[in-house]
């Protein structure tokens, strides 16, 4: 991925922005824009920029409700009626697979109102495409031509969403390691393949049926009712049900491909929900990541529970 690539992706997420907010965006040096990972307005703060050392302001700047307002309306198109269900569930994924994370006043039951009366700060996350972020690790996640079933570790932020869904897209197309595959995607929070109006928006693969904006543990079985997949990806195996969900679809002849919270197999191990994963004897491989930004560096190792 080019510098001058990250910079233009910055810069398109900068048009959700009111026109005061963005010239100021705008005005950052090409360097800075392409290490940009998220642009964070909160009322009454000035705006902020979220790089991979953490947060810096973005000067000269001071966030208003009305700014949160337009960011939304940008965002739906002016038609928050039709993004009212991811709304409810506290994001909006706008057009170029930008997704805005709101934060506010929650209804009872903990969903965010529709009418977003309420909404105190929002998130504008840049997803950039980082083709061949999984070539290092895909010979060893990949046994007699088929791919194996594989964790990928990292701490938050770290890497874990890039580097799964550019292996979705390798083990879609094809690669000299194995044939395509029919690859389902969960995509419960649009992060993965940030679908707008029915289309992903990321590249994801030729061969890849997303479901989008779904609880996996509703997803997995569906898919496997009606798209016959042979790996099955998912994004941020938190719940318990989640764990549950991998485990039924073990024994249906789909690999399954799984990002979790970790910096360490120590540390998934260590964790209740991890324990689950490890002991449920689903695994072959983990694919941990080390390091932040430029540095960072993926490796795979086998895990003994097969």
């Amino acid at each position: 991925m080019t510098e001058e690539y990250a910079a233009s992706r910055y810069e398109e997420a900068c048009a959700l922005l009111p026109s005061r907010l963005r010239t100021a965006a705008l005005a950052l040096p090409l360097r800075q824009k392409a290490e940009i990972e998220e642009l964070r307005l909160r009322i009454g703060r000035q705006a902020f920029l979220t790089l991979p050392d953490g947060e810096v302001p973005l000067q000269h700047t001071m966030v208003t409700r009305s700014d949160l307002e337009q960011v939304l309306d940008k965002a739906t198109e002016y038609s928050r009626y039709t993004a009212s269900e991811t709304i409810r569930h506290g994001y909006v994924t706008a057009a170029g697979g930008f997704r805005v994370g709101l934060c506010g006043t929650a209804l009872p039951g903990g969903e965010i109102n529709e009418g977003v009366r309420d909404i105190s700060s929002l998130a504008i996350r840049i997803p950039r495409v980082r083709e061949g972020a999984a070539l290092p690790v895909l010979p060893e996640l990949v046994e007699n031509g088929r791919p194996v079933s594989a964790l990928l570790l990292s701490p938050p932020g770290g890497g874990k969403t890039t580097l799964l869904r550019d292996l979705v897209r390798l083990l879609s197309q094809g690669t000299e390691f194995c044939r395509p595959c029919r690859v389902a995607l969960v995509d419960e929070r649009g992060e993965l393949a940030a679908v707008h109006r029915g289309r992903p928006q990321l590249e994801v693969g030729c061969h890849t049926d997303v479901m989008d904006g779904c609880p996996k543990h509703l997803a997995v079985p569906m898919l496997l009712r009606s798209m016959t997949p042979q790996v099955i990806a998912l994004d941020e195996i938190t719940l318990p049900v989640d764990v549950d969900a991998v485990c039924a679809a073990a024994g249906c002849g789909a690999a399954l491909l799984a990002t979790v919270h970790a910096s360490s197999l120590a540390e998934l191990e260590s964790r209740p929900v991890g324990r689950q994963l490890l002991a449920c004897g689903v695994f072959q491989r983990a694919a941990l990541i080390d390091g932040r930004g430029k540095d960072r560096r993926s490796r795979v190792e086998r895990l003994a529970c097969v």
